[in-house]
């Protein structure tokens, strides 16, 4: 019956797809020996995601190979995981040149040096968590009291760097300080302040610490504490020109994503990037858009050099950055 369907004597009219030199699709034999690199590299011929991945971990490898300045942006969810231990072995390694990230990740980082967060469940009642004064980031929860010492902390940070710099400084300057003030080795912050990796915010005011700097400057209003915004971007973007080539590892979207491949139209396009997101292009975000929509804007040069791999970061980057530390 089947051989009488239609369906099954389609005429070929085109062989510009099956004239092509087209991979072999195949799983791998799993060794206990063998390396995550290898593992990310037999990945290629998988399918779906996993040749994705591998794709990606090709991109990284030009860049390292290519001594690109590396560019690291992230979303503040990254540092409520456990991914920020993984950040921060990056930094401790200087396998990043530069980090763009939200003001979340700078509390959050901080908050963790303090004292860990908390696994939990997505499917745990939010109104009896609030009575246990607890906040939800998916399946990781935060006490009350760790915003609360933070905020004890930054306060005291704040009075401290507006008489040492006169109530006036860039933002990726006022994160320096505050990684010197931290003894956390899992951190981040502490990292990229000794190996001076510069870390910039372009939305400074948005989170706990935005609300700190609000009610600082209510208490002094006639000399408020001013973050010099232009100069975060002079600093940014000369470290953006001044790079021979550029590398982009992108966990995530929103302004951080944004204010990285926004600053590279300035030069042409960056020379790689590589996207882990769970964005959906289908609405015109960015945190969803492919490395291809970054070509028609020259925030990228070629497609050829990037990678977009669809899946949550927690599962992806420990691979990724496990193939970056294999030296």
């Amino acid at each position: 019956m089947g051989a009488q369907n239609p369906s099954f004597k389609r005429k070929v009219s085109s062989k510009s797809v099956r004239g092509a030199k087209l991979s072999q699709v195949r799983g791998f034999k799993i060794s206990p020996n063998m390396s995550v690199s290898e593992l990310v590299s037999n990945y290629s011929l998988l399918g779906f995601q996993a040749s994705h991945l591998s794709q990606a971990a090709a991109v990284v490898e030009r860049m390292q190979k290519e001594e690109a300045t590396v560019f690291l942006s992230f979303t503040s969810n990254m540092v409520s995981s456990g991914l920020r231990e993984i950040i921060a072995q990056l930094c401790e390694q200087k396998l990043v040149d530069c980090i763009i990230t939200s003001t979340g990740a700078i509390e959050e980082d901080a908050m963790k040096c303090v004292s860990p967060f908390s696994l939990g469940k997505f499917e745990v009642d939010d109104a009896e968590l609030k009575k246990n004064g607890m906040n939800r980031i998916g399946n990781i929860f935060v006490k009350d009291e760790q915003y609360v010492k933070f905020e004890a902390f930054h306060i005291k940070f704040m009075e401290e760097m507006h008489r040492k710099h006169n109530g006036k400084m860039a933002m990726h300057e006022y994160v320096h300080e505050l990684g010197l003030q931290l003894s956390d080795k899992n951190s981040f912050l502490y990292w990229c302040s000794r190996n001076n990796i510069p870390v910039f915010v372009p939305g400074p005011m948005d989170g706990a610490m935005g609300d700190h700097f609000y009610f600082f400057n209510k208490l002094h209003y006639k000399e408020p504490f001013v973050i010099d915004a232009a100069e975060e971007v002079r600093k940014f973007y000369d470290l953006m020109l001044g790079a021979e080539k550029t590398g982009a590892i992108i966990l995530g979207g929103g302004i951080a994503k944004h204010h990285l491949i926004g600053a590279a139209i300035l030069r042409n396009g960056l020379d790689f990037a590589v996207y882990l997101s769970t964005g959906s292009e289908g609405d015109g975000s960015l945190s969803g858009a492919r490395p291809r929509e970054a070509v028609s804007w020259n925030k990228l040069k070629e497609e050829k050099n990037s990678a977009f791999v669809e899946g949550d970061a927690t599962l992806t980057f420990p691979l990724l950055a496990s193939v970056m530390c294999r030296k």
